[in-house]
């Protein structure tokens, strides 16, 4: 029984924006599959890892009846890519196999029972909704993500804090070394609630929005479950539960010492410095004095780098040392041509980093010892 017939890349969008979840590995073997469901011209592509859960919705199926089944998603996305561009793809499903066509070409494939695959139990209650534009929420993940920690055993750190508040939205990240948080004022939001969204949630969703302004996202938010839904594609996905540090206490607010940098004169030069770091210890050493942003760094063979960046700086001098990973990776997130470095000298305490005009973006890093 013939399911769809499109072109290869009507039907290759929507497998591509589920399959990014799909593990290579997985406990329960139905989940390197793809759920395709079809309800007249109604076609349904559905990605599930027990976690996140991703949803696309398109009209190229073929007939009046209902069908459902599950086929290995990353063969069938290798299938679609080799196909040639202009190709014009039928599947079918006859016997438990799905044969794929396309010209001369034909592939038939082993699927799984639909009913046997493990859908998410959507929460019967959102607790706060609100829509904003895409480019605006992808904005606010760009700002913060580098921060998330990975595999931390403090499982409340490897995901995002979003905080709602009436009028504004917040996303925090950090890993115990850093901390980066960004808002952004949201008309119509009147609740006050505070979720974590998992890494891999956060990552697809920067992964599938768009910088379109006039493109607009639906946000429903439970104590347990978080939606998106935007162009035909609805994300589903579990929370972290936990308390996620006070991020309030660890940004300073009393530190009046300032400078302002070119974003890539500073980034430039620390990539050059950290030619010469090790993995093991990927210390940058930063010195400030009258005028003058000196960046050196070191390693166990005696080799030496060092930069000379000629900035404001009329205060007394500091001497400290940073990651140089965590000072990149928020220089190559942000957009903007200036940033603006506080601190606070004879102390070996962090450094905040912001951004003129914008009183929401901060940036908090830890010194280290080299």
């Amino acid at each position: 029984m013939q399911l769809t017939e499109a072109s290869r890349d009507t039907v290759l969008k929507p497998l591509t924006t589920v399959v990014g979840i799909v593990e290579r590995r997985n406990t329960l073997p139905i989940l390197a599959n793809v759920l395709i469901r079809k309800q007249a011209e109604a076609v349904e592509f559905i990605a599930n890892d027990l976690e996140v859960q991703i949803t696309t919705r398109s009209a190229f199926g073929v007939g009046d009846g209902a069908q459902a089944t599950t086929v290995a998603a990353r063969k069938l996305l290798d299938i679609l890519r080799a196909l040639p561009d202009a190709s014009q793809v039928k599947m079918s499903l006859d016997d438990n196999r799905l044969t794929v066509q396309a010209g001369r070409s034909r592939f038939a494939l082993q699927t799984m029972d639909a009913a046997d695959y493990p859908l998410v139990n959507q929460a019967g209650q959102w607790d706060a909704s609100f829509s904003m534009s895409q480019k605006a929420l992808r904005e606010l993940f760009n700002q913060v993500h580098f921060a998330m920690a990975q595999q931390d055993i403090r499982h409340y750190l490897n995901g995002l804090l979003l905080v709602l508040e009436p009028g504004k939205v917040r996303a925090v990240a950090t890993d115990g070394h850093r901390l980066a948080h960004a808002g952004t004022a949201l008309d119509g939001q009147t609740a006050t609630l505070d979720v974590i969204i998992p890494r891999k949630t956060v990552h697809e969703m920067q992964r599938l929005l768009s910088d379109d302004e006039q493109s607009s996202i639906q946000v429903d938010v439970s104590t347990s479950q978080i939606r998106f839904r935007f162009d035909h594609i609805e994300v589903i996905s579990k929370l972290i539960e936990g308390k996620y540090p006070d991020y309030r206490r660890v940004i300073p607010d009393g530190y009046d010492c300032h400078f302002e940098v070119s974003r890539e004169t500073l980034q430039a030069a620390l990539q050059r410095a950290a030619i010469l770091t090790t993995d093991k210890l990927r210390g940058v050493r930063i010195q400030l004095g009258e005028h003058l942003m000196r960046l050196s760094a070191s390693n166990a063979e005696n080799e030496e780098a060092r930069e000379d960046i000629e900035i404001d700086y009329p205060h007394a001098p500091l001497d400290v040392a940073f990651n140089v990973t965590y000072l990149l990776d928020v220089l190559a997130s942000l957009k903007a041509d200036t940033i603006r470095w506080s601190i606070q000298p004879n102390t070996s305490s962090s450094v905040l980093i912001t951004l003129t005009g914008d009183d929401e973006f901060r940036y908090v890093v830890m010194p280290m010892r080299i």
